[in-house]
């Protein structure tokens, strides 16, 4: 991740052509095809061990593709690997923070293996802390960041040789609801100010909150792809939610449902809903007939459309959170040296560090 200069003309901020890479027998991804257009958020849903970080480690420049092409602003990820850095930056799914640094000594540290004279990085850092409100805490050590601290400095590091566009591989593994919604506005203010955000995430809500665009990909390949509201209109049906009055009936109302709707309907014990997925709101009448003539008493009855959960299922199999062993997927936890290694291959500055 590094100062970018000219940009080569490309109508995506991000672009990639049957992307392929294994990992020997495994097939990691089997013919990837994306694209982001610059200023926005590309989602890329899927479960862990689908090829979503392998497609983010391919367009860092950290591996190359077996097949197929990648580009970032019109430079190819390969051929123009040294262009690409200048122009990225990326947030992994474990924050890479130094805790034994402060927040201003972090990001010092980056700007100078980027390249930036201590004046520069430092001003940088001052910058940074400021406008993801981590100043009050900028001269204490990382440990003592909580969670949602982490991740805020771990993203302002990925800003510091301003990038044109910023990798997030599932950037809010792990946090809380309150942090994962501060997270999300700094996403959307990043945005707001230009950047491409390609995100990966196997959160429904996350890529429906922030994404303009998605990607599904599943097995190391792209199912489905659309706008959020395209992709739960593909899913063709709406959802059916019905509360009995009492829980004593949910088994009868499951029962009825699915005979009527003519598929497995979900229980929800904790809040005694019972859900089906339905073809049109043509059935609504037989439903609500059937349900009188069993005696059942309703507290809800509604019709909604289909959630990006339920899309996910439809087009899988299984949902989003549910794991699947892959062998190509090789993100870990990560600890400093390492991450230190990484950034340092980003920048192409491995060499040039100069002191804090």
């Amino acid at each position: 991740m590094g100062q970018h200069g000219g940009m080569a003309e490309a109508s995506y901020a991000i672009e990639t052509h049957g992307l392929v890479k294994r990992f020997g027998k495994t097939t990691a991804l089997a013919g990837v095809d994306l694209a982001a257009r610059p200023g926005s958020v590309l989602g890329l849903l899927g479960p862990n061990g689908a090829g979503k970080t392998t497609v983010v480690r391919i367009l860092a420049t950290l591996l190359r593709p077996d097949d197929g092409a990648a580009s970032v602003c019109g430079y190819d990820v390969v051929r123009d690997a040294h262009q690409v850095r200048q122009l990225i930056g990326l947030t992994g799914q474990y924050a890479s923070v130094d805790e034994g640094l402060s927040g201003t000594n972090n990001l010092i540290m980056v700007g100078r293996l980027l390249g930036l004279s201590r004046p520069q990085a430092r001003a940088r850092a001052a910058e940074l802390l400021t406008r993801f409100e981590l100043s009050a805490a900028a001269g204490r050590s990382a440990k003592t960041y909580s969670g949602g601290m982490r991740r805020r400095l771990d993203l302002a590091a990925s800003l510091v040789g301003r990038p044109r566009v910023l990798y997030l591989d599932e950037p809010t593994t792990g946090l809380d609801p309150h942090s994962r919604n501060e997270v999300w506005g700094m996403i959307r203010q990043l945005v707001a100010d230009g950047t491409t955000v390609l995100l990966t995430t196997q959160y429904l809500e996350e890529a429906d909150q922030l994404a303009h665009d998605i990607a599904v990909i599943d097995h190391g390949a792209v199912i489905a792809n659309g706008t959020p509201d395209e992709l739960k209109a593909s899913a063709g049906r709406q959802v059916l939610e019905v509360t009995p009055a009492s829980r004593a009936d949910l088994a009868a109302v499951a029962e009825l449902l699915e005979l009527l709707a003519g598929a497995a309907p979900s229980i929800a014990i904790e809040s005694g809903q019972v859900s089906v997925q339905v073809e049109s709101g043509r059935s609504l009448p037989g439903i609500m007939r059937a349900i009188d003539d069993a005696a059942i008493e309703l507290a809800e009855f509604a019709l909604r459309r289909a959630s990006l959960d339920e899309v996910f299922l439809s087009l899988t199999g299984h949902r989003a959170e549910e794991p699947e062993a892959e062998g190509g997927e090789t993100a870990g936890k990560a600890g400093a040296a390492a991450a230190a290694h990484q950034l340092a291959n980003l920048t192409g500055a491995a060499d040039d560090r100069g002191h804090l």
